[in-house]
């Protein structure tokens, strides 16, 4: 209905779906001024954009997940540009040798330390699969890659994930 024009509908799918795209968002970025940002220009889209959805094509959440890529991709190109052009130097306190000594983080931040060091493609596959739930086929349409490429690559980015989870000791 949200195609035929009848936005007052999306406030339906906005409540269902915008926290698990947070969540997509700031899984991939480990920002949440950036995941909030990155929802808000994804519901913008999907208004926009909204023409585009074929019903027998597939189902809402793998269209708005295609979509969050596609944002997220050109958020992560305009970041690139912007590093490129400037320098930065952090202050990070973090990095300061043996802070992370002085206190035992648990399991659930080291792995998002780790899934953070991962390559952004492998990162995106464990969070549509694993993190989302995405089913593969739905990975599958959403990627424009066939089903076994996908189980290759989640299986490939689990194995690294562990090789750097496991090094972070």
């Amino acid at each position: 209905m949200v195609k035929d024009g009848y936005l007052s509908e999306l406030t339906a799918l906005f409540d269902r779906y915008h926290v698990k795209l947070y969540n997509f968002f700031l899984r991939l970025t480990a920002d949440k001024a950036a995941s909030e940002d990155l929802t808000q220009n994804l519901f913008y889209r999907i208004i926009k954009y909204r023409h585009t959805f074929d019903a027998m094509g597939g189902n809402f959440r793998s269209w708005a997940y295609q979509m969050a890529r596609n944002v997220h991709v050109d958020h992560y190109r305009q970041q690139r540009k912007m590093t490129d052009q400037f320098k930065h130097v952090q202050d990070d306190h973090y990095n300061i040798a043996g802070h992370e000594e002085a206190f035992r983080e648990n399991d659930f931040d080291r792995l998002n330390r780790a899934l953070q060091e991962l390559r952004p493609d492998m990162r995106e596959i464990l969070v549509l699969s694993r993190f989302e739930g995405l089913k593969y086929e739905e990975i599958s349409r959403i990627t424009d890659t066939s089903v076994s490429a996908i189980k290759v690559q989640v299986h490939r980015a689990i194995k690294h994930l562990r090789v750097i989870y496991f090094k972070q000791q």
